[in-house]
């Protein structure tokens, strides 16, 4: 595999890896790292999923192997549903990578620090992501890492794009459901400031598009569980 992917990497530094020159690394997290290049004459984005030395090669292939495979199904998945996501243009599993189209446009995060907390694009916005993911949990999919970084705002448009996949399931558990809108919930409160309001929208869409649902009913009566957990432990330390 790729020599640097030892090396800390800066934002934007070039990275030349021999199947892959000209990539630009954009972040790393805990499981993958990401860059920009293109692919076909297309910009896109690859996340590349690198080995982890703690865990024997062949379990750690096989592992990778399991985790594309999913990402790449609850990404199309969505799609089938009409949520908007990236275009796939290729997996290549052997090398841990999958290639995404590049997004045009902000984080959310970004979006609702520019816009700041009560303009009414930002509302808009928070009752498409209510919608967006009544729907996802309708099919049985949580996203497992819902925040404002892994929602992106399509340049020139306010249409909302589901983004970063890689800890995503399939469950009937109303629980996990609710987790994932309470992580949503945490990131809110950790990043923007005074941003009650548009969480509350959220979950007011959320609500009105699962009325007649009955698992979305359930998910609201865990997540007040998980909130009363969450209380808990911040009050424990």
């Amino acid at each position: 595999m790729a020599e640097h992917r030892g090396k800390r990497l800066k934002v934007g530094e070039a990275a030349t890896q021999g199947d892959l020159p000209g990539l630009a690394f954009l972040k790393q997290g805990a499981e993958a790292r990401v860059y920009k290049t293109t692919f076909m004459g297309r910009a896109c984005i690859v996340k590349e999923r690198f080995p982890k030395k703690y865990r024997h090669p062949q379990l750690d292939a096989k592992l990778t192997k399991q985790r594309l495979n999913q990402e790449t199904r609850q990404i199309n998945k969505c799609k089938l549903v009409g949520i908007p996501t990236p275009n796939i243009y290729h997996v290549d599993v052997p090398a841990g990578r999958i290639y995404l189209e590049f997004l045009e446009g902000t984080t959310l995060r970004e979006f609702i620090i520019a816009k700041g907390v009560a303009a009414s694009e930002c509302m808009a916005i928070m009752k498409e992501i209510g919608v967006m993911l009544a729907t996802i949990h309708s099919k049985d999919m949580v996203h497992g890492d819902l925040t404002t970084s892994n929602l992106m705002v399509r340049e020139g448009t306010s249409q909302v794009v589901l983004i970063d996949f890689g800890l995503s399931v399939n469950t009937r558990n109303p629980e996990d459901k609710a987790v994932d809108l309470y992580v949503l919930e945490r990131a809110f409160a950790s990043t923007h400031p005074r941003s009650e309001p548009l969480f509350a929208a959220i979950m007011e869409s959320y609500a009105a598009s699962g009325r007649d649902q009955p698992q979305a009913q359930a998910v609201l009566k865990k997540l007040e569980e998980v909130r009363a957990r969450g209380r808990k432990r911040t009050m424990l330390g």
